[in-house]
């Protein structure tokens, strides 16, 4: 029994690289984990540390990996059908931000600043042309937006509503219970006046002082 178990890691290992798709789901985590999630950290310690020069590295790696994904949006489809191309890609990524061969400032320095710097007047007129397209989408659909967001505030206001009801009900109002007990105390002051007879009347000091 012990033997079984523990060649059950082996087995499993051995059935996941054997499955088509097993190895890809495996490597595209890795990719995502090596690409985004770790370089969202080291950016965050980077910013927060206030260091210069980590924050100049990984603005230089975003660069390289947003140029990266880019390209890959088109090429994926192509390349994803080559053996290993996922095994390159999570070796490039790791290339990338390796210190000791800083990946990113190579390929920023040797190919995207040289592609930028001489493409940037146009680059300049595309983004702008983009911003102005953005700016007129949105102006033309306020008033949509507006109403997609009072409706949606309504819809959290009647959910909270629902919410609220459900887990702190309304308490009833107190009915003719309060006015049966108020009631008696009501004609025992009654029947004590009719018994002690009328108030005498206090004369004013000042009247009588005028007198």
């Amino acid at each position: 029994m012990a033997a079984f178990a523990s060649n059950m890691p082996s087995e499993v290992g051995l059935r996941l690289l054997r499955c088509p798709l097993g190895p890809n789901i495996v490597l595209r985590t890795a990719s995502c984990s090596v690409g985004v999630v770790l370089p969202v950290y080291s950016t965050f310690k980077a910013l927060e540390s206030r260091n210069q020069d980590e924050q100049q590295r990984w603005l230089l790696y975003w660069a390289a990996y947003g140029s990266f994904s880019i390209a890959e949006v088109f090429t994926d489809k192509f390349l994803s059908w080559f053996p290993l191309y996922y095994h390159m890609k999570l070796a490039f990524l790791v290339w990338l931000q390796l210190p000791s061969v800083d990946g990113a400032k190579q390929l920023y320095m040797n190919h995207l600043r040289p592609f930028l710097l001489r493409h940037q007047a146009r680059l300049d007129q595309i983004m702008g042309c983009l911003y102005s397209e953005m700016t007129k989408f949105v102006s033309a659909q306020q008033g949509g937006l507006q109403f997609a967001k009072t409706l949606l505030m309504k819809i959290l206001g009647t959910a909270t509503q629902v919410v609220g009801g459900i887990f702190h009900p309304l308490q009833s109002k107190p009915s003719g219970g309060s006015r049966s007990i108020e009631g008696p105390t009501g004609r025992e002051e009654q029947a004590r006046s009719e018994i002690e007879g009328p108030t005498p009347l206090v004369p004013n000091s000042e009247s009588e002082n005028d007198e």
